[in-house]
Formats: C-alpha cells, sequence, structure tokens
C-alpha cells in the first residue's frame, strides 16, 4: 500500500487506519491509504487538485472510492519502507477539508503478470527477470482527485498554475478558465510509487 497523507502526520503515528485488506482504500481524518494487490512493482499515481467537483469520469476505471481528509495545505504520498515518493506538494486551495476520489485501474491483473513471470523465472535478481519486469512497471495505475467543497469556481483567469513539482512532468496545464458547468484543475502531478529494489 501506500498513503497519502497531511505533510505534518507521522503515517506511523498511534491512530492511523488499519491497512486496505479487501478493499481499495482505508482512512482516518488525515490519512488515507491506498492498497495494491502486490508489493513488487511500481505503480503510477496521477494527482489532481481542482477548484471544484470534477465532472463524472466514466467507464474508463476499475474501481473508485471517496473520503473526506483534512489537510493543512501539504500534502505527502509515503511508499512505507521504500520512502517518500512526494513530500510537502503546495496545495493552492489551502487548509480545510477535502473531498477525494481514489480511481484505480490493473490491480488485480499487475498482481497476476508478476506471479506467472515469478513462476516462469524463480530467480528475480536475474537479469532477464529484472528485464521482463520492467515491462510491468507502472502498469498499476491510480488517479487521484481532490477538492475544498466549500470553494466556489473562480472567474475566468483567476486560477493559478501548477501547485506543485515532480520527477516525473505531468502534461500541459488542463483548462485555464473555471465555468459553471466544468470546474477547472490545476497542472497534473505525477509520481511513480516504487516497489523495493533487489539487493546491489
Amino acid at each position: 500500500m501506500f498513503r497519502l497523507h497531511d505533510s505534518a502526520v507521522d503515517p506511523n503515528a498511534p491512530g492511523a487506519p488499519l491497512p486496505p485488506v479487501g478493499s481499495l482504500i482505508s482512512v482516518n481524518r488525515e490519512q488515507l491509504w491506498i492498497g495494491s494487490l502486490q508489493e513488487q512493482l511500481d505503480v503510477r499515481v496521477v494527482i489532481e487538485e481542482w477548484d471544484g467537483a470534477p465532472p463524472p469520469i466514466g467507464d474508463t476505471w476499475q474501481e473508485e472510492a471517496k473520503c473526506r481528509l483534512y489537510l493543512r495545505g501539504y500534502l505527502s504520498i509515503d511508499a512505507g519502507a521504500v520512502g517518500k515518493a512526494i513530500h510537502g506538494l503546495r496545495l493552492a486551495s489551502g487548509v480545510g477539508d477535502y473531498a477525494v476520489r481514489v480511481y484505480a485501474s490493473n490491480r488485480e491483473e499487475a498482481a497476476r503478470r508478476y506471479a506467472e513471470l515469478y513462476n516462469s523465472f524463480r530467480n528475480p535478481l536475474a537479469a532477464e527477470f529484472q528485464q521482463a519486469k520492467k515491462q510491468l512497471e507502472g502498469l498499476e495505475r491510480y488517479l487521484i482527485q481532490l477538492w475544498r467543497e466549500y470553494l466556489s469556481p473562480r472567474r475566468p483567469g483567476a486560477l493559478s498554475g501548477s501547485s506543485g513539482a515532480s520527477a516525473h512532468p505531468g502534461p500541459p496545464a488542463g483548462p485555464r478558465r473555471a465555468a459553471l458547468s466544468r470546474p477547472a484543475h490545476r497542472q497534473v502531478t505525477r509520481v511513480r510509487v516504487p516497489g523495493p529494489r533487489p539487493p546491489a
């Protein structure tokens, strides 16, 4: 699993959510834990901050979950023993309660294909295994959309730019004008949440 949380929060402190066993997410007031069905492959995560509730996303994703989080204007993504994938990403909407939607695709497929790969090679340190494994990195995908529910759409041209930096730059910024029928969102932040690495 990986954890999205307020940057001031220790995700391992007492009172943290229980691991999301049998479900996509587990949540408390300041932390969102997202469950993967495997722990060996990098997963791809896209974060979008919106000015208001995003339009329906259709059938593009296989799984969906919703929750609310209290964030103090910055968030982090923690991958446990692997370390932080994002630390202190600034949110343009500041401090307060955020509505969150989490979408996922290929959780089962990534786990199945890794198991098949492992059963074929039986030696995860072999060069052939590592090369084949690279083809599966990022197959498992997540989209996280968040927004302050009380904020009304801003006037056209008032939307700020990127809300944070990423080692993997996203595509050009989304819509720059906020219309009542379609809230605008800030530049997409992309990150890979890594799995464990083989020993040197």
